[in-house]
């Protein structure tokens, strides 16, 4: 690992590629339904009726870090939290191996590594396990980060482009792993955790993010980011720890308050680079769920076409919280967008926050 030295002058870091592993256990969303209405059937009289959300959230299929009769029993934080660090540890190093087999590098060609999870615990932090299972050189930087939920993929991408700005001759893995599945609850009856059992899946992924361009490699520069808190909001989004576990904590106002408050939040950003919304080709946004992306549309005014690889991820995989957004990049990154073409990375978390990214992309140089 080189010696990194603070940056002078002008620096743009890139996103040169990113990869990702699933979860072991592909499932698909009707045997969900029918392990839901096992368990809470002579709970609620209307079960069928609750369960018209697996069908309406268009989602066909998802990856969990256990098989389905796992989670028929009941399980402690403990025991949960074990299978998270195991899993985790698993799927975070394949994911970091794929990505750096793709740019042809090593671990000793890494300087900083940004850790994204906010669905287990782990002290020290599954950065470390990895860095040790796949001999990763002693002094790369380590930066874990906790809590920011289905934000977390942006806010990833956004340190390491600070990063990055510091010191331009660094090469930076972001790597997020939610395993939401664990989080489950079997004696929680309330509708939060009922949408979230319908929605959320478990997934890896990993960002390569560069200071400066390496010959022969194309990617998305990254512009510029902004990170945006909405005052007295704790309640929009997150989780409750009790004994059992993580409770997801959902607020029926989410659709409102994207309509409401984040048109305001993106044209501010896009102003302060020089934007509008006609400058958007690509719109790379976290799918949190069919009504997250419907209010995208109404907020921003965008065509259902400029979701459809958000909306395919979410088929495909579900609502994995912070890789989720890096499934969608990859999609977009693996398509080879023509040359000058921008995009808009974007995700929401709890806080309530936004993350926003700029990214231009460039294809291969001479």
């Amino acid at each position: 690992m080189k010696r990194l030295q603070p940056g002078k002058g002008i620096s743009m870091p890139y996103i040169r590629n990113v990869a990702t592993a699933n979860a072991p256990y592909k499932v698909d969303q009707q045997q969900t339904v029918e392990v839901v209405r096992n368990l809470f059937g002579s709970q609620f009289a209307d079960i069928e009726r609750l369960l018209k959300v697996f069908d309406n959230g268009e989602i066909e299929s998802r990856y969990f870090a256990a098989p389905l009769d796992w989670f028929e029993q009941e399980r402690g934080l403990e025991e949960k939290n074990g299978r998270y660090v195991d899993q985790a540890v698993e799927m975070g190093s394949d994911a970091v191996m794929r990505s750096l087999a793709k740019a042809r590098l090593s671990p000793d060609d890494i300087d900083a590594f940004i850790f994204v999870s906010s669905s287990g615990m782990a002290t020290p932090t599954i950065d470390a396990r990895i860095m040790n299972k796949l001999a990763f050189p002693p002094h790369v930087k380590r930066i874990p980060l906790w809590g920011l939920g289905c934000a977390g993929g942006a806010a990833g991408i956004s340190r390491a482009h600070d990063f990055c700005l510091a010191y331009p001759e660094a090469t930076v893995l972001v790597l997020c792993i939610e395993l939401c599945s664990l989080t489950f609850q079997r004696q929680d009856l309330s509708k939060s955790n009922l949408i979230g059992t319908s929605l959320f899946a478990d997934g890896a992924a990993c960002a390569l993010v560069s200071g400066d361009r390496t010959a022969g490699a194309d990617g998305f520069f990254i512009r510029d980011t902004q990170s945006t808190l909405m005052p007295e909001s704790e309640e929009v989004m997150g989780w409750d720890v009790k004994d059992g576990g993580l409770h997801v904590v959902f607020s029926r106002d989410i659709p409102s308050i994207i309509e409401n408050w984040l048109k305001p939040n993106v044209d501010g950003f896009l102003d302060s680079i020089g934007k509008t919304g006609a400058d958007i080709d690509h719109f790379i946004a976290h799918p949190g769920g069919k009504k997250v992306l419907a209010a995208y549309e109404k907020a921003l005014d965008i065509s259902r076409e400029k979701t459809a690889v958000s909306r395919e991820v979410l088929t495909r995989f579900g609502n994995m919280s912070s890789p989720t957004v890096l499934y969608v990049l990859k999609e977009f990154m693996e398509q080879e967008p023509a040359d000058g073409t921008n995009g808009l990375l974007t995700a929401l978390g709890p806080g309530f926050s936004s993350e926003l990214v700029w990214l231009e992309w460039e294809g291969l140089m001479e």
